[in-house]
């Protein structure tokens, strides 16, 4: 099928740049084609998926120039210009990850949640503590709200696999903006209990609100990481002015 041709050259390409077996440039597109036996279209889309990832920029005269290197393998890669959950981040990463809940409850926002997080004071909200361990180590303390209305059903062994996956393949939700906030916070006896920060009195914060295709707020996150093994980075582009 089509689409899955697509992302099958996509996937070999993306391995081909982070192993180095391709430096400098892809091989033409008549090379791809011929090399996949596949229409220069469904090349063409495989090229323009490492292009919004920013592995690749195509360059007239040049051909498809080669940007992104293999990150060191001590590092994991987060997407500032992407909205992943961690399943996927972990996979693009070729990481194993174990979530285990630690805290689950529904709540009723009041004022002072509702000033922080966004939601109207009194919706009903599931709140749960989640740690993420990545190559066995324990690196992420999630703590989530979400609307009960639009994340209907949640359990603990939900959570422990995507929530995401859940909310878009279980019921038919669609998510579609993330505003984030990056920060530098002292750590907290949570963060120390749960994740081992030797000598270490702070951490990378990432505080998300999430909406759906209705612009309904359904997710406040903050996700606090260790710092030692996490790189975030992003793909923009300089518009010319008129």
């Amino acid at each position: 099928m089509p689409a899955a041709k697509y992302a099958a050259i996509y996937e070999h390409l993306r391995r081909a740049i982070e192993t180095k077996e391709y430096q400098g440039s892809l091989p033409s597109e008549h090379q791809l084609t011929e090399r996949y036996a596949c229409s220069r279209n469904t090349v063409r889309r495989a090229v323009a998926r490492l292009a919004e990832e920013g592995y690749v920029q195509s360059v007239h005269g040049k051909g498809v120039l080669i940007l992104r290197r293999l990150p060191p393998p001590v590092e994991s890669q987060f997407l500032i210009s992407g909205i992943e959950s961690m399943e996927e981040a972990a996979a693009r990463n070729h990481l194993s990850l174990t979530t285990k809940v630690i805290y689950f409850t529904e709540l009723s926002a009041d004022g002072a949640l509702s000033a922080l997080a966004g939601f109207p004071e009194g919706s009903p909200l599931y709140h749960l503590r989640r740690l993420r361990y990545i190559e066995g180590q324990a690196l992420i303390l999630d703590d989530n709200y979400f609307l009960r209305d639009v994340v209907r059903g949640l359990t603990p062994e939900i959570a422990e696999n995507s929530v995401y996956a859940y909310l878009e393949n279980t019921l038919g939700e669609s998510i579609v903006t993330t505003q984030r906030k990056y920060t530098v916070e002292p750590s907290t006896d949570l963060d120390r209990k749960y994740m081992k920060l030797g000598d270490r009195n702070c951490l990378a914060v990432v505080t998300s609100w999430t909406y759906n295709d209705n612009g309904v707020l359904f997710e406040y996150t903050q996700s606090r990481h260790h710092p030692d093994r996490f790189v975030f980075y992003g793909l923009v582009q300089r518009k010319r002015k008129p």
